[in-house]
């Protein structure tokens, strides 16, 4: 990163009051030869991480050794790096949305995606699900089962903006016509096949929804099919080598006698471990948002880990985990955080490494959905963590 003298940041100003708040910055910074991220804060470069980086999952030892692993609603696959990471073998992966199956065919070209435009890959068709995956595995089948139910329904995050006694909350749980019956779908497939192990991962909300009966129902009824039960337990990623705070609710069960135990907690990394590195502006993922100059003029005066409220985005402070990704709605994608040396919003590309993705790991689709593909994820190092530890317990 450049340094910021005043003498760069008052050029800054005169060149944003002479073409005006509503034009585009990338015209504005064109004329003078620069690109976005050739701008600065008032305040920058005063806090800087010195500390580590985040664990690659290229580093986590191969110790599955060929355990077959299937996952359910898998997005873009950040819970399936994980597993790969400690030597799971992909079995087979199903998951309905077709720009989520683009990105992991394209990254992943061995793997049995079930999806558009061939499958379905519709969890809540029981019949159609058993049919795709009887061929691919035995019963009771000696692997695993990952499963992360579409959140929407249980998320605060979705639902802050309104009030709870309103008539647009929209934290309605199970009663969700759709997404809320997923868990039990999940739960069908582990009583049709009996892996040896299966994980549930959610977001906290799921735990806490109608006072916890919906999923005390869930279990109550894995725990008739065999299984022994991990209490429901929230890790927050910023714990275990991720430097982003993201809460995800994690419930395992297994077959057999071993003890789950979760890795102790570490000390958390700072954004700044991921992000003060420029990424080349002809990496994948990683268009910028041509802002308009009146937005670039508000958040150049921010301070580390102030909000601007008008566009409710954060500059994140490089010394602290950032806050949450997003990954937005269905028709949309996240709300981005604000770099923490460069007055614009993270690119895709950035919000991945921030999840721990691999920086050759490509995403498809608009930029919209992009995003959206990155906040619904996973992140894959605490996936490999779970993974790492679900090897010593139980295979």
């Amino acid at each position: 990163m450049r340094n910021a003298p005043r003498a760069s940041f008052a050029k800054q100003i005169r060149m944003f009051d002479a073409a005006g708040p509503n034009a585009k910055i990338g015209e504005a910074l064109a004329s003078a030869g620069l690109s976005i991220d050739d701008l600065v804060y008032e305040s920058s470069q005063t806090l800087k991480w010195t500390g580590g980086l985040p664990d690659r999952i290229s580093a986590f030892a191969r110790s599955a050794a060929g355990v077959p692993v299937v996952s359910f609603f898998t997005g873009c696959g950040g819970m399936d790096l994980g597993f790969e990471a400690v030597g799971f073998e992909h079995r087979a992966s199903f998951e309905i949305s077709e720009t989520f199956c683009n990105t992991l065919r394209l990254n992943r070209p061995e793997w049995r995606i079930f999806g558009p435009p061939l499958h379905s890959g519709d969890v809540s068709d029981f019949t159609g699900v058993v049919a795709a995956l009887t061929p691919l595995v035995s019963v009771p089948f000696e692997g695993v089962f990952i499963g992360g139910p579409p959140c929407q329904p249980f998320s605060i995050a979705a639902n802050q903006r309104f009030s709870m006694a309103g008539p647009n909350f929209k934290r309605v749980g199970f009663n969700h016509q759709g997404n809320g019956s997923l868990l039990f779908d999940f739960v069908n497939l582990v009583a049709e096949f009996r892996p040896a192990v299966f994980v549930i991962e959610n977001v906290p909300g799921l735990r806490d929804i109608d006072g916890g009966h919906q999923l005390s129902l869930a279990i109550e009824r894995l725990r008739g099919c065999g299984y022994s039960i991990v209490a429901p337990a929230v890790y927050n990623a910023s714990e275990y080598g991720v430097p982003q705070y993201r809460r995800r609710m994690i419930v395992i069960g297994s077959r057999s006698s071993g003890v789950f135990v979760m890795a102790q907690p570490r000390q958390r990394i700072g954004a700044g471990s991921v992000l003060a590195t420029r990424i080349p502006a002809c990496a994948s993922n990683h268009d910028t948002r041509n802002h308009k100059v009146g937005s670039v003029q508000r958040y150049m005066r921010l301070n580390y880990g102030e909000r601007d409220h008008l566009g409710r985005v954060d500059r994140l402070n490089p010394m602290k985990p950032a806050k949450t990704v997003i990954a937005g709605g269905t028709k949309g994608g996240g709300r981005s955080h604000l770099h923490p040396e460069i007055p614009r919003t993270l690119s895709v590309r950035e919000c991945a490494r921030l999840q721990t993705f691999p920086d050759d790991y490509r995403f498809t689709g608009p930029t919209a959905r992009q995003f959206t593909q990155v906040g619904n994820a996973v992140p894959p190092v605490l996936a490999a963590v779970l993974a790492e530890r679900i090897t010593r317990a139980y295979f």
